[in-house]
């Protein structure tokens, strides 16, 4: 890697304009659809014209950009532009629930929001509810915005200095436990967390990433956009995931590598595709490894997709408040270990007990994670950032974790999920790994509920690929064969899908929310 992670820059523009100098010609990202191609230097061209149209509406340095978009050109353009403007994003999820989309507007103090056509109800939905204006601007996905007339600039082009600790990116939590937290990512952070995903992934230029998870998340922002710039590499963006279009884009546009979620994988494994694997395998000797985060991969579908494709997967770990990633399995031929999502790179961690006291090896604690690619602040709310973040810098992720002998962490839990039944605590995830294992079981999630006798009692929920081929009862057996009594679902119900993050995480709380007000759970 010859000049990855050497002094390029300390900013998002700096970055884009030194591969715009000297690698001109490289393909920066494809855009299936539309068959839109940008090199490095039309990128650059292109940024800097959607800048002259933020100069021409009067958008200042610093201020909120905001869009509520599916991915294609224009997302990406807005949110490099933005950046490369000296402005702050801070991406709309349009899953995130109306209420959720209203208190984000409100709370980030965005006063530009880019908007498609799908989305524009939410949008005025949520400006109703403000004492202040928004400006809406219509946004087509690959055509771009519909810029008011004459918005841009006849002036020359004049972009403020951008610092490395100036704030780049906005994002919010998925509020699960409350009102969602607003994390501010300065234009370093960013730069770290790609950094981290490209040598831990020994990323070259001539590396093309497939990006089909959405740019309103920081695992497409960091690892599949920032990952590829620091690299020089490129990337292949889709609107969104397709279970039939995957493989066919991965093979036409030469992908070498792609980050999911396990979601994702879980149907990439059950889909049926209209070639046989063998075929397939052959047209995939391009792809060096897929990449797994945003939540735990289980064992049984990791082991069973590489054998079924053929293609390594590296389970990796990292959050929001972290740039993405703070954990990666090593590289083949290196070997990771199943169940893991590795060991630091650009990062240090460490597991600690109630009293702050870090703990030996295979000792189950808090994880903590240091380093550059750490967020600045939580926006408006410095008693959640003293909390998250100690004096030394260390922030505090909430997972229960161990350590092993030879530095591989090992999740067991989220301190706000574990479930104690009768004084015993039982991590979800070791649940979701039994039912993941079963051939048809396609999504599955495990949370406690009050219960007078144990304090809390199990139950999980599944996604099944044919639900004439499982039953509860036959479920329960193949969990109480595996987990024992105690851990074995009380109840497991059959739904057609379960609450997810934009990340494809899990969400249990809303989970349990749903099942009390189907009446399912009391």
């Amino acid at each position: 890697m010859s000049n990855l992670y050497s002094p390029l820059a300390n900013n998002i523009r700096s970055l884009i304009d030194h591969y715009a100098e000297h690698t001109p010609d490289a393909n920066f990202v494809t855009f299936p659809e539309s068959n839109q191609q940008l090199s490095y230097s039309e990128l650059q061209q292109q940024l800097q014209d959607y800048c002259g149209h933020f100069q021409g509406m009067g958008v200042q340095s610093g201020d909120t950009l905001s869009f509520m978009l599916g991915n294609g050109p224009a997302a990406l353009k807005l949110f490099l532009a933005g950046l490369y403007y000296g402005c702050v994003c801070s991406p709309l999820n349009p899953a995130a629930g109306q209420e959720q989309i209203n208190y984000v507007i409100d709370h980030s103090d965005s006063s530009w929001i880019f908007c498609s056509d799908l989305y524009m109800p939410q949008v005025h939905i949520a400006n109703e509810t403000l004492d202040r204006k928004i400006n809406i601007i219509e946004t087509h996905c690959d055509d771009g915005p519909l810029w008011p007339n004459q918005t841009a600039s006849n002036d020359a082009l004049a972009l403020n200095p951008i610092e490395g600790a100036d704030a780049g990116l906005l994002m919010y939590t998925s509020g699960t436990t409350g009102q969602p937290k607003g994390v501010i990512l300065s234009h370093l952070n960013l730069l770290a967390g790609g950094m981290n995903t490209a040598i831990a992934h020994e990323l070259q230029a001539s590396d093309r990433a497939l990006c089909v998870l959405p740019l309103c998340h920081i695992n497409a922002q960091c690892v599949t956009v920032m990952a590829p710039l620091v690299s020089g590499g490129g990337l292949v963006m889709p609107h969104a995931f397709s279970r039939s279009a995957f493989w066919p884009i991965v093979v036409k546009h030469q992908v070498t590598w792609f980050s999911v979620v396990p979601t994702i994988i879980s149907y990439l494994m059950h889909s049926e595709e209209s070639f046989d694997s063998e075929d397939l395998k052959n047209q995939l000797t391009k792809v060096k490894f897929g990449r797994s985060a945003s939540a735990a991969l289980p064992p049984a579908l990791h082991a069973g997709f590489e054998e079924k494709f053929g293609i390594p997967i590296i389970e990796t770990m990292g959050l929001t408040e972290t740039s993405a990633q703070i954990l990666a399995n090593p590289m083949p031929p290196l070997k990771g270990k199943y169940g893991s999502p590795g060991i630091p790179f650009g990062t240090k961690v460490k597991v600690i007990d109630s009293h702050g006291k870090t703990l030996p090896n295979d000792t189950e604690g808090e994880l903590l994670v240091h380093g550059e690619c750490v967020m600045s602040h939580y926006y408006k709310n410095p008693q959640a950032t003293a909390q998250a973040k100690d004096s030394d810098g260390w922030l505090h992720t909430g997972d229960l974790a161990k350590i092993d002998s030879d530095g591989f962490v090992f999740i067991t839990g989220r301190l706000k999920e574990l479930i104690i039944k009768g004084g015993e605590n039982i991590a979800p995830r070791e649940i979701d790994d039994v039912l993941y294992s079963h051939p048809n079981v396609i999504e599955a999630g495990a949370l406690g509920i009050d219960d007078q006798h144990y304090g809390q009692e199990v139950i999980a929920c599944v996604v099944v690929d044919d639900p004439l081929k499982v039953s509860e009862s036959s479920l329960q057996a193949f969990c109480l064969e595996r987990l024992g009594k105690i851990k074995t679902p009380r109840n497991i119900f059959f739904l057609a899908d379960l609450p997810k993050g934009p990340s494809g995480k899990i969400q249990r709380l809303k989970l349990l929310k749903q099942l009390q007000q189907s009446g399912d759970v009391a």
